[in-house]
Formats: C-alpha cells, structure tokens, sequence
C-alpha cells in the first residue's frame, strides 16, 4: 500500500523536458531512491501522439498550421490516441510503485475516481464511458484525458484535465478519436473561472483519499 505521497509542483514545462524529468524520477523510484510522488504541471502548447494504431490520422492541421499556432508536434510512448497539452490544462503525472498490487487496470479505475471525485466537488457528475477512455460529462462531452505507462511497476504519463486551456487548440485534431462527443473544460461547464491552485490542492486531497493507505 502507498504510505505517504510527495505533491510535487513543477509550473510550466515543456512536454519534453517534463518527459526526461519524469523518466529520471522513475528510476529514482525503482531503484528505492524516493516515494511515490503526484507530480503537476501545465505543458506549452503540444499535440501529443499516443500508441494506438491510427493516432497519427486524428491531427487535421498541418505541420505548417501548428507553427501557425505555436503548438509543437510530439510522438509520446503512452497509451491512447492524440490529445492536447497546453496552458489551462492540469497534467497530473502520477510515479507510484505498484508492486504491492500488481493490476494496471485497477490503477486506471482508480486514477479516474480521484478526477471523478474532485469534479464532484464541483457539482459536475461526471463518468467514465464504457468503451471510452478518460472522464466525461453526461457521456458526450470529455473533461479529462488519461494515458498511463508502467515500467517495472512504476507508473508514469497520467491524466490532463482541462481546467481553462485554450480550446480552439482541440480543433486541429480529432481528440482522442472522439468522434461522437466533444471536449469541454471546467471553465465551460461551471460558466466561470476556476484558480488552478484550488484544483490542484483537491485533486491531491481526492488522490490521498484514493490511493494512500487504501490499495
């Protein structure tokens, strides 16, 4: 069972260099040199490609219309389809060991419960979507993504929960596959602004009631 979790800040970042940052971190958990860790942070603007065969014939703008837009293009080692990363959009990177239950789809389930639980603070009654990955809202409308990777039991990769991102971004590509739903935010679905450090303070609240001393 997880005993004690480290909240880790890390602001704005690139979603490369928040890669590399992640990698190292998993090594240092493999290799018993820290805890698990909740690690947040909001990328610059980036379409990122998962594993799932097809992903890459979800983006609808070019390369050249991305530049337009200054979002970068970047092929990730997660699961799932193509999404979106920017500013307004709440990336949680969850590097936790799971050797004491060794279940990546129980992880996921509870992953989705820590978002369904803090949107519920919000009066939002949100839901997963048989057959869909991530949170949605009344089953058409998608809030938060998620894409996990595992690597000797340590996860890595997590969830992207648009809080108040720019969603015109969600236009150059088909979200996730999504072709019967669309994307929306807390911003959209509240009709008012939500301060990120308020939805970071009860998302890790939701995951210590989830995760810690629990599974």
């Amino acid at each position: 069972m997880i005993s004690h979790l480290e909240v880790i800040d890390w602001g704005p970042s690139d979603y490369e260099d928040a890669f590399l940052r992640q990698k190292a971190r998993v090594e240092a958990r493999r290799s018993g040199h820290c805890g698990d860790a909740l690690i947040f942070t909001e990328h610059a603007p980036v379409y990122t490609m998962g594993l799932r065969k097809g992903a890459a014939q979800h983006l609808l703008w070019t390369a050249d219309e991305c530049a337009e837009q200054g979002i970068a293009l970047i092929q990730s080692n997660r699961g799932g389809d193509i999404t979106y990363h920017g500013p307004g959009q709440l990336v949680g990177y969850p590097i936790l060991s799971l050797e004491h239950k060794k279940d990546l789809h129980a992880y996921l389930r509870d992953l989705e419960e820590v978002i369904i639980r803090t949107l519920a603070r919000y009066g939002l009654p949100s839901a997963r979507r048989e057959g869909k990955t991530g949170i949605w809202i009344d089953q058409q409308r998608k809030i938060c993504a998620l894409g996990v990777a595992v690597r000797s039991w340590v996860t890595y990769h997590g969830f992207a929960l648009n809080v108040s991102p720019q969603m015109q971004h969600f236009a150059g590509i088909v979200p996730c596959g999504i072709t019967d739903g669309e994307v929306t935010s807390l911003q959209r679905e509240l009709g008012y602004e939500v301060e990120m450090a308020e939805v970071k303070a009860r998302l890790a609240v939701e995951f210590n009631t989830v995760f810690v001393n629990t599974t």
